[in-house]
């Protein structure tokens, strides 16, 4: 769930609603608030948790709904509690934004956010290069039900996925562009990328790699590669990769007839230029769609 902001930066909980129960009544039944590409980090406490419980009620109660949760344990358990009080039914943990971690004090963290709630974790492991007995120990918290595995690296997962709790689901971080080799690794899932404004290719690329019929899911995945990477891109004026990630996306919403709405800063909105390139983009992926899926 992206977060729209209107031309003061303030946030539009009816335009959420609505993409939310667009969202819905498109076949997609799991939701995370108030995460990376919601853009959590220019976000209040108190507004984590308004545009979580917007997306609660907002959502039929048969939705999953996770919510996303970071900082210090004090900051962060002070957010579970106020999401647990709205009903999530799980908590994303942010990764870490420390600038020096240690595994074992990761791991420990961890475990207090867990004795915190009996609200379900799903550690979200992006940002940083763990070891696969790092993997494994936290798959190994009682409280931790799933992993989402941001890491370009589909060996690793596998070994992560080999030495864990078989209780624990993977998920991709990473998107439709990993789903397919990190499915062979053990991954049961992926975040959306494109899927946020076209719900449609997220829900055939399940279906295709559920059934392992691969040569599809690959035709599927190559169709949100061109949109993916220019997500990757550094927009105008920069040299940071992924800068304009969450703008490209917020503008495939408004070309869905969703809504996208502002970015906060440090995010900034697309040039013009690289307005023109996600038309263009999202032209050839409707048409990739109208081929592939319709």
């Amino acid at each position: 769930m992206l977060t729209p902001f209107d031309d003061d930066l303030e946030i539009e909980h009816d335009k959420l609603e609505a993409n939310a129960k667009s969202l819905s009544g498109d076949g997609i039944s799991s939701f995370l608030a108030a995460a990376n590409i919601s853009e959590y980090h220019s976000l209040t406490q108190q507004e984590r948790v308004d545009v979580t419980e917007t997306s609660v009620e907002a959502l039929p109660d048969s939705a999953c709904v996770l919510a996303g949760v970071g900082g210090s344990t004090k900051a962060a358990t002070d957010l579970m509690e106020a999401y647990d009080r709205i009903g999530v039914d799980a908590m994303m943990v942010m990764p870490p934004d420390h600038t020096y971690v240690h595994e074992r004090g990761l791991l420990r963290y961890y475990e207090k956010l867990d004795a915190a709630t009996d609200t379900p974790l799903v550690p979200y492991v992006r940002g940083f290069d763990p070891s696969v007995s790092f993997l494994r120990d936290l798959s190994r918290i009682e409280g931790v039900v799933g992993v989402k595995y941001a890491i370009e690296d589909p060996v690793k997962l596998g070994s992560a996925v080999a030495a864990a709790d078989d209780d624990v689901v993977w998920v991709d971080g990473l998107a439709e562009p990993f789903a397919v080799s990190f499915w062979n690794e053990g991954i049961e899932g992926f975040s959306a990328g494109v899927s946020n404004f076209r719900p449609e290719i997220g829900l055939a690329l399940f279906e295709a790699l559920t059934e392992e019929n691969w040569e599809h899911a690959r035709e599927i995945r190559d169709l949100t590669l061109p949109f993916q990477d220019f997500r990757g891109e550094t927009g105008e004026d920069n040299d940071l990769p992924g800068a304009i990630s969450v703008s490209a996306v917020k503008k495939g919403l408004e070309l869905a007839g969703l809504h996208g709405g502002n970015v906060r800063e440090p995010i900034r909105s697309l040039s013009a230029a690289d307005e023109r390139r996600a038309e263009e983009l999202y032209e050839e992926l409707d048409d990739g769609i109208a081929r592939v899926i319709d």
